[in-house]
């Protein structure tokens, strides 16, 4: 158990820096293509990317319509309504506030599997390590552009940015409650798939898509990576929520890292970035939570206080 337990960090920890390189990366493929429809395009070919390890056709398709609500809601919540609020708002909100809001997804997820899920349960170390992550995203954000919310389109994107926060964390729980029946590939190859059909198409009725393109080789290697990075991520991920001894709320936390990799790896490739003390500040505040969390406090400790469970945790 405790190796399985040292597997399942080890792997969320590579999951969430893969993840982190997203947003350097889509920053570069936007200044080619519009949001939704890079978006599409790379949820497209991850979905393909995962096809040849899952099962064959027919098995596959028997597996979609056996579990076919919690395939359409995982398409619905993950792929459609989270990336197409995240890539809008973030046109809305700068940087740093829009990476606030993002790095508020643990807090965001521990609300809802408290609500959905009776097992669930709200510890000290858990608020702490949440509390101390939140303030350490806060300070990374700050130290990197500075804090600053405008007039009511910015407004709109927190708004829109928070409601892909929850659509992701509410995804999350639904494949930990009822995906234990259905293979991760073939959940993650049809949602990404299915997904970023519909979001390419969308793409054309919504936005200015160039008729011809020229995408450069920098565009094709980009998007290249970000779908094998979607295939892999949320293929591995969905892996973690099926193993019966994880906590969502807890693998979320791991989330709390992603700035922390973003912020390093813009250092290494971002010309005009640089380390500042705010922003390592807020690093060691994102470390120590989670060191104190997983690694200090036990697992007995984390279960000791508690609240009642939510109407949905049946």
């Amino acid at each position: 158990m405790k190796d399985r337990h040292i597997n399942t960090i080890f792997w969320a920890i590579v999951t969430c820096l893969m993840w982190s390189t997203a947003y350097p990366f889509i920053k570069v493929g936007l200044q080619y293509s519009t949001p939704l429809h890079f978006a599409g395009s790379r949820f497209i070919i991850s979905g393909l990317m995962i096809l040849p390890f899952t099962v064959n056709i027919r098995d596959y398709v028997k597996m979609i319509i056996a579990n076919r609500s919690l395939a359409i809601w995982v398409t619905v919540l993950q792929t459609l309504i989270n990336y197409i609020l995240f890539y809008k708002g973030m046109e809305y909100v700068p940087g740093a506030l829009g990476a606030v809001i993002v790095g508020s997804q643990p807090f965001v997820t521990a609300i809802v599997s408290r609500i959905m899920i009776h097992d669930e349960r709200f510890t000290l170390a858990k608020v702490a390590t949440i509390v101390f992550g939140l303030a350490g995203i806060v300070l990374v954000s700050a130290g990197r552009q500075g804090l600053r919310l405008g007039g009511p389109k910015e407004l709109a994107g927190v708004v829109m940015i928070f409601i892909a926060n929850l659509s992701t964390a509410i995804s999350n729980v639904l494949v930990s409650k009822n995906g234990k029946a259905m293979n991760p590939l073939v959940l993650s190859s049809f949602s990404l798939l299915t997904g970023g059909i519909i979001i390419f198409f969308l793409s054309f009725l919504v936005e200015d898509v160039p008729s011809k393109p020229n995408f450069p080789l920098n565009y094709w290697l980009v998007l290249g990576w970000l779908a094998f990075m979607s295939a892999f991520t949320f293929s591995k991920w969905y892996v973690l929520l099926k193993r019966p001894e994880v906590r969502v709320s807890e693998l979320n936390l791991w989330k709390f890292i992603i700035p922390v990799f973003g912020a390093i790896l813009s250092w290494m490739i971002v010309p005009d970035e640089n380390a500042d003390w705010v922003t390592i500040i807020g690093m060691v505040m994102i470390s120590l939570s989670l060191i104190y969390f997983f690694g200090v406090t036990g697992r007995k400790e984390r279960k000791v206080e508690e609240v009642p469970a939510g109407p949905m945790a049946k």
